[in-house]
């Protein structure tokens, strides 16, 4: 099971256009989202600012304003997802 942990925050237009993306790279895979928005955790705000959303594969970054679906489903593979 691969973790994704989707960072975001109220009223981003990148967070609902990749929070779409995200589930169409999911859909039908062994994989875990967890939605964090950064705003409610000072270090997260703190780290991420404005660079969101952003989307941790097993706690490692891979991308932040854009999510590609072709490219999140490939890392997605590598991972056993």
């Amino acid at each position: 099971m691969v973790e994704l942990t989707f960072l975001t925050r109220a009223d981003c237009h990148l967070c609902e256009v990749a929070r779409a993306r995200i589930a169409e790279a999911v859909a039908g895979r062994r994989v875990t989202v967890t939605e964090i928005d950064i705003d409610s955790d000072e270090e997260l705000e703190a780290r991420y600012g404005w660079d969101i959303p952003v989307v941790l594969l097993d706690g490692r970054q891979h991308s932040f304003h854009r999510v590609e679906p072709g490219r999140l489903a490939s890392a997605l593979d590598a991972l056993g997802a």
